[in-house]
């Protein structure tokens, strides 16, 4: 790709209007120092310097499509606590409508709280609660996604296995979403495969693509016969398998594309293939090629894994991603 029609492109993307349907996380981040063992058990002591909070899980797609100059709103379910009002800031300070965000009475708001000293997570404590939505909050949530499809150009569907993505949830939305003719992308969970039909494309990694597809995936033959099999069983337009140090596969059609990795250094994969969904979705809805909306989406990845904690692309920081692959090639 020209350096010239990736700016086209990326240009383009403030015009894309993208809802993003799925489970809430707040990503906190607690750095610091160890430099002793504690004397109680055979783990280091932290000590804590300062304090982060990062939007997490299908938050963390928004904040990603709002990142590269997206229209990005959210629909979910958070708690009642504090924790919400600390996300949804977060969220609002970066652009994001949370118009479509609600709060379940005796739901907690999901949180991640990871630990990290000299650039190394020492541990990961997880809040949450993943009981199914109440069938009161389904229909709420139905609601709001119906209101809001007029209005966008594609919609994500984020199932991190948190209980908000439920069979209900997911045949409400892509029923909703195929009545308007809009684009639905989904980051799938292993678990709910057979809900999936009809969506325009899925991004699975590795595991949930072999998974979905009933097979073992050892060897990179098996990897495109799950991606063929899951074209067929979901009736989606593309399927797009990451492959971690890999990169990725993309399968449209009778066609598969591999598309190398560009990451020169992984510090931290959290949250890469929200960067993927949200980008290659944004470009979807920016009507660009799928084979191209992949082929940027992995460069967005490759930005976010050089970086610690859940991060996010920007636009400038794709163009010279790009322009360095470029060098390298020539």
């Amino acid at each position: 790709m020209t350096a010239k029609r990736l700016k086209d492109i990326l240009a383009r993307f403030r015009e894309a209007r993208v809802l993003v349907v799925g489970d809430l996380v707040l990503d906190e981040f607690i750095w610091g120092k160890a430099e002793r063992i504690s004397p109680e058990a055979p783990v280091p002591v932290v000590w804590a310097q300062t304090q982060s909070y990062m939007p997490g899980g299908a938050s963390n797609v928004a904040n990603n499509i709002a990142s590269l100059g997206g229209q990005a709103s959210l629909c979910g379910v958070v708690g009642e606590d504090s924790y919400a009002d600390v996300l949804l800031g977060r969220l609002r300070d970066r652009g994001v409508d949370t118009d479509g965000v609600l709060a379940e009475a005796g739901r907690p708001t999901t949180v991640k709280t990871r630990i990290i000293a000299a650039h190394q997570q020492v541990v990961r404590v997880d809040r949450e609660e993943t009981h199914p939505l109440t069938d009161a909050s389904v229909r709420r949530l139905l609601e709001v996604v119906r209101r809001k499809m007029p209005d966008v150009d594609a919609v994500v569907v984020e199932d991190y296995g948190k209980g908000v993505v439920t069979p209900a949830v997911l045949k409400g939305v892509i029923a909703a979403a195929r009545r308007r003719d809009k684009i639905v992308t989904v980051d799938p969970k292993i678990e709910h495969f057979k809900y999936y039909k009809g969506v325009t494309a899925m991004t699975p990694n590795e595991k949930e693509a072999a998974a979905g597809a009933g097979i073992k995936v050892t060897t990179d033959a098996d990897v495109e016969e799950a991606g063929r099999r899951l074209l067929a069983r979901s009736g989606a337009r593309g399927i797009l398998i990451t492959l971690g140090e890999k990169g990725m596969k993309l399968f449209k059609g009778s066609r598969v594309t591999h598309i190398p990795t560009v990451a020169q250094e992984v510090f931290d994969v959290s949250g890469a293939g929200d960067t993927v969904i949200a980008v290659f979705t944004l470009a979807l809805a920016s009507k660009v090629r799928m084979e191209d909306a992949a082929e940027i989406a992995n460069v967005a990845a490759g930005i976010v894994v050089g970086k610690i904690g859940v991060a996010v692309a920007t636009p400038q920081e794709v163009i010279r991603m790009a322009h360095r692959i470029r060098e390298r090639l020539s």
